[in-house]
């Protein structure tokens, strides 16, 4: 994976590179850096007020909500490095064109955000530019903050301020020449970027346009949910349609087709739950979704999770029905008695010889049925193969705080006996997925030990 994505680095570096050229030559200390490429940001409202050095502090509600804001957002997960303070920055985020090393976003005046206006933070939230007007790399997702009121940005700002200050300079980036330079930053910009602040849609419900806002700006659902191009760009702020996380190597579902995620015909109240604690009825989260409830939507309002529910099922109800199982080549009896094999083995005694799965004596799910389950037959097999490698965990939450999991047989067992297994429970059982093969798994394997 790793070397077939650096094939296609390199192969965009004669492009990026023409493109560096002209906009050097034609844009240089003008267009591209000197002013923002929209309209000066709105003035802060009364209702919010500005959050700048030698202000006012903001009052006790805005900062309070500014926190709840940040938790939506997940702005943890990536704005803080394995051991260091929160939110003070540093951690690595890899890339198909190299490292990014996200801010800090303490109010240290010399290395996080101490000196930054409400202006300042807009125009990072709106426009994807720093303090000085530079232009901020795409790994943090502007066009979902884009999609964030002012009001909001404010509240944001104001939690952080009133944060501990921790001192920790940028660490700089190690992105591939020129990826990471202003003018083919300028150039991807001009290609894939363009502000989306929100706009309600008259037709449907406060609590569809709720949930279609947080879905869009702060949730970024389709940073992970939408499949993105050669150079990195996903898809518009509303498009769910999934696709193969780059490097983490995850398949994110297509969540408008009920077929791999079940919202068009679940309750809403267990994707509530789902949303909540980590698992429902029938579900549960695991890898990366398993942290965004984690360190996210766990801390959601159950007002805000019912309304992203919402949308979220209102957006799967409307797609169109194309979920026709694709016919399946018959299994190999060799690979059918080594796949029956090792689910015997290892797998049996925790999901039922029928692949049933074990219930809590209050009803959570403890070992969760295999038999008709979305995940399995997704036709993308990556998540499997992922969760028997290195193991399926669910988070810990307030709502489900003792979750069961999955050790990882990374060691234990070959891509044969893996692909067979999987093969095993993707065809048994009334199941229709397809077979997996050793190669598919070697890929898989192979794209996390580099």
């Amino acid at each position: 994976m790793k070397t077939g994505t650096s094939r296609i680095g390199i192969g965009l570096l004669g492009i990026l590179l023409a493109l560096t050229v002209y906009v050097a030559v034609d844009n240089w200390g003008s267009h591209w850096f000197g002013r923002p490429d929209v309209a000066t940001p709105a003035p802060t409202t009364a209702s919010a007020p500005a959050s700048t050095p030698g202000n006012a502090a903001p009052n006790a509600a805005q900062i309070e909500r500014g926190q709840y804001l940040a938790r939506v957002g997940n702005c943890i997960a990536c704005h803080s490095a394995k051991g260091a303070p929160p939110m003070a920055g540093g951690r690595r985020i890899d890339t198909p064109f190299g490292g990014v090393y996200s801010s800090n976003l303490t109010p240290d005046p010399a290395t996080g955000l101490g000196q930054w206006s409400a202006d300042d933070f807009w125009q990072a939230l709106h426009h994807g530019r720093s303090q000085n007007g530079r232009l901020l790399v795409p790994a943090f997702p502007y066009n979902h903050t884009s999609v964030i009121t002012r009001e909001d940005s404010d509240a944001l700002l104001a939690w952080l301020h009133s944060l501990a200050p921790v001192q920790q300079a940028p660490t700089p980036h190690t992105l591939m020449w020129p990826v990471g330079t202003q003018p083919a930053l300028a150039v991807w910009r001009s290609l894939f970027f363009k502000p989306s602040p929100f706009v309600a849609d008259a037709k449907q419900s406060a609590e569809w346009n709720r949930g279609a806002y947080l879905v869009q700006g702060l949730g970024h659902c389709a940073a992970c949910h939408s499949p993105r191009n050669a150079l990195g760009a996903s898809g518009p702020v509303d498009d769910l349609s999934g696709g193969l996380m780059p490097i983490v190597n995850w398949y994110a579902p297509d969540l408008t087709r009920d077929r791999e995620t079940g919202l068009a015909s679940t309750p809403l109240a267990e994707i509530v739950r789902l949303l909540g604690t980590g698992t429902s009825a029938h579900a549960q989260t695991s890898g990366p979704m398993a942290e965004v409830v984690q360190h996210g939507t766990q801390y959601t309002t159950p007002a805000d999770l019912q309304a992203m529910a919402v949308y979220l099922q209102s957006r799967a109800q409307k797609a169109p029905a194309t979920d026709t199982p694709a016919a399946r080549a018959p299994v190999s009896l060799r690979v059918a008695e080594m796949g029956l094999k090792t689910y015997e083995r290892h797998c049996a005694q925790c999901h039922g010889d029928q692949g049933q799965g074990v219930r809590t004596a209050n009803g959570q799910v403890a070992y969760p049925a295999l038999a008709g389950n979305r995940t399995v037959q997704l036709r993308d097999p990556t998540n499997l193969v992922q969760m028997v490698l290195h193991g399926g965990y669910s988070p810990a939450t307030a709502g489900h705080p003792r979750p069961f999991g999955m050790p990882p047989f990374v060691l234990e067992l070959d891509d044969r006996d893996i692909a067979a297994v999987l093969t095993h429970l993707r065809t048994q059982w009334g199941n229709q997925g397809g077979e997996v093969t050793p190669l598919q798994v070697n890929r898989i394997r192979a794209s996390q030990d580099q």
